[in-house]
């Protein structure tokens, strides 16, 4: 049974500090050599990784299952894909599988299109194009993680909905744009799949206390998404200079909001107010150990020993 780790002690600086062209071409460099240590050989036509293949077999081959059903699981199926009773009247447990859902529903989504869009790895000629491809795979392995966390409570019929055909549309043509506005808002989705992970961790031990082993097995794999995604914040964090990252700053209070406001549970679970601060003041401290350790941070985000 894991153990939540503590958080972090280590400093470092601002995701938004400075940094040189040069240091951000030399990370760019060593995220792909991270990545592919870290997730294994690419399995283009299943959209998948060795690595994290094995991780995963590993999870089916020791199956976790709540001891306690949710107390109504037809209002999940109910509610999961549209919220269509009254939040309010739903317990915090139910709510918070609807929310889980919903944004990784959004991932799913906007993964599933920009493969289509982007050279397969043999064709990929840079650094760039080839971490394009590890970083969407190792997406498509996060929903099969969502997919385990949701069979631990007995959520066995999940499907995955497309959007409604505008947002759809919106989806499609995110890989298209120009990577002066595209950039900027990559960064900022990252670094809400984050700063989200984190108060979901958060909200494990206030919902879950009479579950401690299926709450174990659920943490366990929101880790397994929460290395790569700290990552994937530095990873995109690459993109921008200092134009850039200020406006990403910019963007930061009305994209979480809006967001966030799409997902009507998400107002009766989180502290809104306070993951627009999380995100403002993102710096990698107060991470669980156990995902720091493991993940990849920007040289020029690190602070000497």
């Amino acid at each position: 049974m894991s153990v939540v780790s503590a958080p972090t002690q280590h400093r470092y600086r601002s995701i938004f500090a400075d940094s040189t062209r040069f240091e951000r071409r030399q990370n760019f460099e060593d995220y792909l050599a991270f990545t592919r240590s870290h997730s294994g050989e690419l399995l283009e036509l299943d959209k998948d990784l060795t690595n994290k293949r094995e991780r995963l077999n590993y999870f089916r081959a020791h199956p976790v299952r709540s001891r306690r059903p949710l107390a109504d699981p037809a209002a999940f199926y109910r509610n999961y894909v549209v919220f269509k009773d009254d939040p309010a009247a739903i317990d915090g447990k139910t709510l918070l599988w609807t929310c889980v859902y919903k944004f990784a529903r959004h991932e799913w989504v906007g993964i599933s299109a920009a493969w289509d869009a982007i050279p397969r790895l043999a064709e990929s000629k840079t650094t760039v194009s080839r971490i394009s491809r590890y970083h969407l795979a190792e997406e498509f392995c996060h929903i099969r993680y969502f997919e385990e966390m949701f069979r631990t409570f007995a959520l066995d019929r999940v499907a995955w909905a497309p959007l409604s055909p505008l947002k759809q549309r919106l989806y499609r043509l995110f890989p298209s744009i120009p990577g002066r506005l595209k950039n900027p808002l990559a960064f900022v989705t990252e670094l809400l799949g984050v700063t989200f992970y984190r108060h979901v961790d958060a909200l494990l031990d206030q919902l879950f206390d009479d579950e401690p082993e299926a709450r174990a097995r659920v943490r366990d794999l929101l880790y397994e998404i929460m290395v790569d995604e700290l990552a994937h914040v530095g990873q995109r964090r690459n993109f921008l200079g200092g134009v850039a990252i200020r406006t990403a700053r910019q963007l930061v209070v009305p994209f979480f909001r809006v967001f966030l406001r799409d997902i009507p549970e998400s107002r009766r679970l989180f502290d809104i107010d306070q993951m627009v601060k999380d995100g403002l003041a993102f710096d990698y401290s107060g991470f669980p150990v156990a995902a720091i350790e493991r993940t990849w941070i920007p040289s020029y985000c690190r602070l000497p020993a």
